[in-house]
């Protein structure tokens, strides 16, 4: 069997196990230590095994997950959303479907300090689906808006994409972050302009405009949220001015949390040491499935695989554009039936170094892949972002009705991919202007 069949078949094997229920880490740890043993040896496969998660787990730059992690979670549990989603209500009041837009203003604003776009959905559809249904909002539409809403985690930094892409490839994780910001907010604003369309056409969706508030009742509901935009602000402003690197950033950050939670007493000391211990668990987790990537990129790498494949697509005379739209329409198939994660951590070792060999730009290449992962985190039928808020939601959500009111988000988004690869100074002009 030659170095592609072997790829293939170590590929195959993961997405089979992964989909029967082994959890991902898991299947590729096993497939990658199966294929070494088969194709280098025992000795071999045992050396790396013992060598390579200890290399990777003791590396500094990887602290920062933990922190961004806490940070997250202990905003999560600080009520930090609610203060966030009071506010931008109140400023979006008086216009028809102001609610959902308030959804998308503030799930912006909590994705600067959390970088997980299904604690994004979740949350939201506890705090805003209520609200929403309260005011005659569309139930499939309003659990579509807060599943969409909730990508935006997966570009505005701290983003855990970015983070897990950084680590496996080796790119800057600094320069990762700052790449998502001008596309998270392109991002934002065709959500707010697709929102304002649907209501028009279909006033149904929003049939109850709330009351509006003077310009002093809206300056008011800033006070419980401008210490969290600074929060946000001086995590993302000491990365990109150099006064910090990211793993020194998400300590602030996960420090300015908790102090924060505390300062406002909007934590309870049971609240803290749930937030340290699911902090605990979603790090384990990230680290075994990263850990089970760097494995099975090393299998790649000595099976041959990667120089078979990269000299198979230089023959085939591929050009960057070809390559993306290949890489386009697998993470859109592959995002329909697999996680998000699953779907990076198998696909990232080998499509990264064809991207490199065809001469693509490491945080282009990011930010189009990030912006995949996030599509598919709401397209039907596997999509966790959907799932994740009509699991969230006390009413009951259809999965026909939050399908159908996916569409415009994911038509949109398809719009916004088709930008970010026609104009790549929109991810990467930020990070160029780094100090540092």
């Amino acid at each position: 069997m030659g170095p592609i069949e072997l790829g293939l078949l170590a590929i195959g094997v993961t997405l089979f196990l992964s989909l029967v229920g082994v959890p991902v880490g898991v299947a590729m740890v096993l497939t990658a230590c199966g294929g070494m043993m088969t194709t280098i040896g025992e000795r071999f496969m045992w050396s790396t095994l013992k060598s390579l998660p200890y290399d990777f787990a003791s590396q500094y730059t990887f602290v920062v997950v933990p922190m961004f992690v806490l940070m997250g979670v202990v905003s999560a549990k600080a009520n930090i959303i609610q203060d966030l989603y009071g506010s931008a209500a109140k400023w979006m009041a008086g216009l028809r479907g102001g609610l959902y837009g308030a959804t998308v203003f503030a799930s912006a604003g909590f994705s600067a300090i959390s970088g997980s776009t299904v604690v994004n959905s979740t949350v939201f559809g506890k705090v805003a689906m209520p609200e929403m249904l309260r005011h005659g909002c569309h139930k499939g539409f309003s659990a579509a808006s807060i599943a969409a809403a909730g990508t935006l985690a997966g570009l505005i930094p701290p983003s855990l994409g970015f983070v897990i892409y950084g680590i496996l490839t080796g790119e800057s994780i600094g320069r990762l972050l700052m790449a998502g910001i001008l596309p998270g907010i392109v991002t934002a604003v065709a959500y707010l302009l697709v929102i304002a369309v649907v209501v028009r056409i279909r006033p149904e969706v929003a049939p109850d405009i709330p009351a509006r508030y003077s310009l002093t009742e809206k300056l008011l509901s800033l006070r419980s949220v401008w210490p969290i935009l600074v929060l946000a602000a001086l995590v993302i402003g000491g990365i990109y001015l150099g006064f910090m690197p990211p793993s020194a950033a998400g300590a602030v950050g996960a420090t300015g949390a908790i102090a924060l939670a505390l300062l406002r007493r909007s934590i309870s000391r049971a609240d803290l040491v749930a937030s340290f211990h699911d902090t605990m668990m979603i790090t384990g987790t990230l680290c075994l499935v990263v850990i089970g990537g760097l494995l099975l990129s090393r299998f790649f790498v000595i099976s041959g695989f990667i120089r078979e494949l990269t000299d198979v697509i230089e023959a085939m005379d591929l050009g960057v554009y070809a390559f993306i739209l290949i890489v386009i329409c697998l993470y859109l198939v592959l995002g329909m039936f697999i996680d998000t994660l699953s779907m990076v951590v198998v696909t990232l070792p080998v499509l990264y170094p064809l991207s490199q060999d065809l001469g693509m730009d490491g945080i282009w290449f990011a930010v189009i892949v990030v912006k995949l992962v996030e599509i598919s985190a709401i397209t039907p039928p596997v999509g966790l972002n959907l799932f994740a808020v009509m699991s969230a939601s006390e009413t009951p959500i259809g999965a026909r009705e939050i399908y159908a009111g996916i569409l415009p988000f994911i038509l949109v988004e398809m719009f916004i991919l088709l930008l970010l690869v026609a104009v790549p100074a929109l991810s990467v002009w930020l990070p160029a202007q780094m100090i540092g």
